[in-house]
């Protein structure tokens, strides 16, 4: 994996990557890029050159649902004007860079580009080494993640949907979503096991070699089942079962021993902010939920899984990473006092768990401080507990700006 930011196993087998492959957008790329190009050709003196920067949560902040947070427009714009660097940075997902980044320059009506926005699932592009496999893709809306992970170079990939109606036996409920799952579904690459005195053969029967759980998934009982097919089979053909499993001579009781898939969460978030007035569960409700059926099944065995996205400090480290290079493209190459060091960046965000636990926790390699600014808008209420208490709490993104401005110049000892 061709990566500066190295992935890191923690106790829970957390693991995130770091590195993107990630387009441009369409319509306003041209611009954006000949602003760029006029930004490299001035010579900026050095303490013209902004010592801080933002990084942005988005639902909660700059969005609630699909209406823009009264004051995100202006923030950005305002920062866009101050050639002040940000990135915006998501547990978020379910769909691609290019399409977030076009619906969300719609909603706001600001200039953005792919390069500053990593969401959730953004990192799976870097798992070159399924490219060529086929994976289980889950979550999401009819087949936009499927299509995101082929955009990825994903060649095989696989979805519940196509599962369930190419073996509607499976699971004694599809009729209740029989035709939603057949708006998109596609053939199978190889058949399911039905006869489970068969011998799977490679290329002859449906294995799966990676899950990834790209998006909330919105049939938990179907997709659970899948998962949990898969994991128990052996070696990742569906509709066989390990002989390995319950196996109390062997590691974890045989479970998750006999060569099949590792399953990716994109992100561990258990709340986001909806339209609805109170939070409502996201992937990382879906996880837990299946972390239980997992207990519940295999007796308490360990569940090995890796789980992406904030408040991991690889995914805080690689913003920076994007941010700095943000910040080297905005005032060109060769700009007196561009290798200064970042010292101040403010992460913006809703959800104390997330948001601003990274940003508490976050060391960066590159010597700066990050400071985390948590806003009412989104998860967190006024009055409710934090799991991570934030340097500061404001109103909205705007005053969380306005705010930080005057910070950073406080503490650059001159006034914005």
């Amino acid at each position: 994996m061709a990566t500066s930011v190295r992935p890191l196993a923690v106790a829970s087998r957390v693991i995130v990557s770091s590195n993107t492959r990630i387009g441009t957008s369409s319509i306003c790329c041209g611009i954006r890029r000949q602003r760029r190009r006029a930004f490299q050709t001035a010579t900026t003196p050095a303490n013209k050159i902004p010592d801080h920067a933002f990084a942005f949560d988005i639902d909660g902040v700059l969005l609630r649902s699909s209406t823009p947070i009264p004051g995100a427009t202006k923030a950005l714009r305002f920062l866009q004007e101050q050639r002040v660097p940000f990135i915006l940075l998501t547990n978020g997902g379910g769909k691609s860079e290019e399409e977030r980044v076009a619906d969300l320059q719609d909603k706001l009506d600001v200039p953005l580009d792919t390069s500053l926005f990593v969401q959730s699932h953004t990192p799976f592009a870097d798992y070159t080494q399924y490219h060529d496999k086929t994976v289980l893709v889950v979550g999401g809306n009819y087949d936009k993640c499927q299509r995101v992970a082929q955009g990825y170079g994903f060649k095989n990939v696989v979805t519940p949907g196509d599962i369930i109606t190419a073996n509607p036996e499976l699971w004694p409920f599809t009729h209740v979503f029989r035709d939603y799952y057949s708006s998109f579904a596609k053939p199978l690459p190889q058949p399911i096991i039905t006869d489970p005195s068969a011998t799977p053969v490679l290329g002859q029967n449906l294995k799966i070699d990676a899950i990834f759980v790209y998006s909330d998934p919105r049939d938990w009982g179907l997709d659970s089942a899948i998962i949990l097919d898969t994991l128990l089979s052996h070696q990742g053909y569906i509709g066989t079962l390990s002989p390995k499993n319950g196996d109390e001579s062997l590691p974890n009781n045989g479970y998750q021993q006999d060569g099949q898939p590792p399953l990716y969460y994109s992100n561990p978030d258990l709340w986001w902010a909806s339209s609805y007035h109170l939070p409502r569960l996201g992937q990382g409700g879906f996880r837990n939920a299946f972390a239980g059926l997992w207990a519940a099944t295999t007796h308490n065995s360990t569940l090995t899984q890796s789980v992406f996205g904030k408040p991991s400090q690889e995914t805080y480290e690689f913003a920076e990473t994007r941010l700095r290079a943000h910040r080297k493209s905005l005032y060109g190459n060769n700009v007196v006092g561009l290798n200064d060091p970042l010292r101040r960046v403010y992460m913006v965000g809703d959800n104390p768990a997330s948001d601003i636990a990274g940003a508490n926790g976050y060391k960066s390699p590159f010597g700066s401080r990050w400071t985390s600014v948590l806003v009412k808008t989104g998860v967190w209420q006024v009055g409710a507990e934090m799991e991570s208490r934030p340097d500061v709490v404001k109103e909205d993104v705007y005053d969380a700006v306005m705010w930080a401005m005057e910070d950073a110049g406080r503490q650059k000892g001159m006034i914005y």
